[in-house]
């Protein structure tokens, strides 16, 4: 390993020099931090600086991995909980951030190398998470991976830029370039099978993966998975293929016969529903097309003979969403166009009133704002909240609430889309042109303009257009009802959540946690009506008729208790092996998580749905802890296997529910 810079020809004594200061500067620290956990890193960070600078840095810092975690260099920041880094964020502090986060975010990585290669355990991390992060990172760094460095990592003080570069290579050559590759395809295909809304950060990945592609000293030969994806996302079509630019596209589809442009059309839905992303290509078609060949939209859109019933219903109103919202700056719109064809909401006719009300709707100035702020000016506001409302309606499962502690709000999104679009359309319109919400919540009005922030302090921003607008009135309003309750004799949550949702969440409720004591209450006989209530062997086989709000204990891959989580259960199902599973909604952007015991959030493989996690029923209720049912559609009690009670109720128990206990 060799640091690029000319820091690497420091001699073997200037390096053992450097080793031996960080060595003591760690001891101090862990000293000093043994009497005060807020001792400052600082002292540690630029040692740790100086080391990365040498020729054999890098090894020196990966083989001292145990002792900077012991020594406490972590402690009291975001680096002491891996799990829950964001590889987005690691990229702007790697290459954007200050000396001392920069040598923090050097060392995190370091460590989650030493715990994929497996030459550290780590108790909050596995080998898989600390891979498929190291990943994720990798591949939006790539361009560092083949050797190139831009203007701005070459001008970074203190030769940043050499460091981070060095970094990247060291990854390299431990993983390796087809390891890389090989994981990064995976976890964009994993990331893509659950369909998000939002996928600008995948198709970066897939961006540093054609840059790799296409650097001949980059050895990718057998990487047909990765060139396939490049492919969908850079040229799907025989008349795109070479990636030819807007102006030379567009004088190719003027030049092409009836039989060039089914071709094309049907290859760009080929590549959309096959994958989840559209091409920027993909809207020049469909506008080219309107007007002079409307005949094909159908086939551009990839539609089955349901979309198609929609299509020629509600002509006027599809070609005018094709007129106002198809852009190659809001190209993943036309998968949420061509889906929300697909699930037949246009022939609810108010869902049709509201979005030509939509398509007519001034945005107030502040949500103007908002929206030029994340999604630029490229395009006017109107048309990216446009975009992400044909997004949200063809995609319910495809909402994520991004780093934020919104999960409450997000879950509404989901289900009125899912469920009541007309109701949807209608707070849209508020919050974008009025910069209010107007709920009741027990014959009471809450307007969410006078109403101090919810859990979320800050507007979010790394959502998708409708969340952006729509979820900080919701927080406050879901805030509101919580201080409405006062003090009653149960969570909250019973409540709250059958006047924010719809009349269809169960009015029957049951919270595992008492709200008198704060511990475990009759847990064996929650378990009893959770079976009783959902698993169809003991309920009547009566299916999930609209998706239900529940409360989830969410925990690491080693079990440990994380948090509470808004969730909504929408089916259960036998699966293909005949195992009665919980489909749900998670509104975090990825679902495929490890809660520890064995327990992995499926989201393919097991008859999921776009967007859907499942788990295996006594797995899911063993991470439950407040669900709503119908009184009136319980089944017998008595039938329960005590067997399944037992294995659920210990799961539980050797998990969240002991800190509860």
């Amino acid at each position: 390993m060799t640091s690029a810079g000319s820091d690497s020809d420091i001699s073997d004594s200037g390096i053992n020099v450097c080793v031996a200061n960080f060595d003591e500067a760690l001891e101090r620290l862990a000293l000093a931090r043994g009497i005060d956990f807020t001792t400052p890193n600082t002292e540690v960070l630029e040692a740790a600086l100086r080391v990365m600078e040498t020729s054999s840095g890098l090894d020196a810092l990966y083989a001292r991995v145990p002792v900077i975690e012991a020594s406490g260099v972590f402690v009291s920041s975001d680096w002491d909980h891996p799990a829950i880094l964001r590889p987005a964020l690691a990229v702007r502090t790697l290459r954007q951030g200050t000396p001392a986060f920069t040598a923090i975010e050097a060392l995190s990585e370091l460590r989650l190398l030493a715990v994929a290669m497996g030459d550290y355990l780590h108790p909050e991390i596995s080998a898989e998470q600390a891979r498929n992060l190291l990943t994720q990172v990798t591949a939006l760094n790539l361009d560092l991976l083949s050797g190139q460095m831009s203007e701005a990592d070459r001008e970074r003080p203190q030769g940043l830029g050499h460091v981070v570069s060095s970094l990247y290579l060291y990854l390299l050559n431990r993983l390796g370039y087809a390891s890389i590759l090989d994981s990064l395809v995976h976890e964009v295909e994993r990331l893509l099978a659950q369909r998000p809304i939002q996928t600008d950060s995948i198709k970066q990945m897939v961006s540093q993966i054609a840059k790799c592609l296409f650097d001949p000293e980059i050895e990718t030969s057998g990487m047909d998975r990765a060139a396939a994806l490049v492919s969908a996302l850079f040229g799907p079509t025989p008349g795109s293929r070479d990636d030819p630019g807007f102006a030379v596209y567009g004088e190719r589809l003027a030049i092409m016969d009836e039989s060039a442009l089914s071709e094309e059309a049907q290859a760009f839905a080929s590549a959309m529903h096959g994958t989840g992303m559209v091409s920027a290509y993909h809207p020049l078609l469909l506008r080219y097309l309107r007007g002079n060949h409307d005949s094909l939209i159908a086939r551009a859109l990839g539609l089955s003979i349901t979309g198609n019933d929609v299509l020629q219903s509600y002509r006027q109103i599809v070609l005018k969403l094709i007129d106002e919202v198809v852009h190659p700056e809001t190209c993943q719109a036309v998968y949420g166009l061509a889906m929300f064809l697909e699930r037949g909401a246009l022939f609810t006719p108010a869902v049709a009133a509201g979005l030509w009300r939509q398509m007519q709707l001034k945005v107030c100035p502040v949500a103007c704002d908002r929206l030029s702020a994340v999604f630029g000016d490229a395009q006017p506001p109107r048309v990216y909240l446009l975009a992400g409302v044909l997004s949200l309606l063809g995609q319910p499962l495809g909402v994520g609430q991004g780093n934020n502690p919104t999960c409450q709000s997000v879950i509404g999104l989901s289900m009125w889309s899912f469920n009541d679009a007309d109701f949807l359309l209608q707070l849209v319109a508020w919050a974008a042109r009025d910069d209010d919400v107007v709920m009741r919540f027990e014959g009471q009005y809450i307007n969410s303009q006078y109403l101090e922030a919810g859990l979320a302090k800050q507007p979010p921003i790394d959502v998708d257009p409708v969340s952006l607008i729509l979820a900080p009135h919701l927080d406050r309003i879901y805030g509101e009802m919580g201080r409405l309750c006062g003090v009653r004799d149960d969570d909250l949550h019973r409540w709250i959540n059958p006047e924010m949702y719809g009349w269809w969440v169960g009015y029957g409720f049951l919270s595992v946690i008492s709200r008198a004591t704060g511990k475990i209450s009759a847990y064996e006989a929650f378990i009893r009506h959770f079976y009783a209530s959902y698993h169809p062997y003991y309920n009547g086989n009566i299916p999930v008729v609209h998706p239900q709000p529940a409360g989830i204990a969410v925990t690491d891959s080693g079990g440990r208790f994380v948090g509470r989580h808004a969730i909504t259960i929408l089916r259960v199902n036998l699966d293909q092996e005949g195992e009665i599973r919980v489909y749900f909604f998670n509104p975090n952007n990825d679902s495929g998580q490890d809660w520890g015991q064995g327990i992995n959030c499926s989201t393919e493989g097991n008859g999921e749905r776009h967007g859907e996690a499942s788990l295996p029923f006594p797995e899911f209720a063993s991470r439950l802890c407040v669900f709503h049912y119908d009184p009136r559609e319980l089944g017998d009690l008595a039938v329960i296997p005590e067997a399944d009670v037992t294995r659920t109720t210990e799961l539980g128990r050797g998990s969240w529910a002991s800190s509860y206990e």
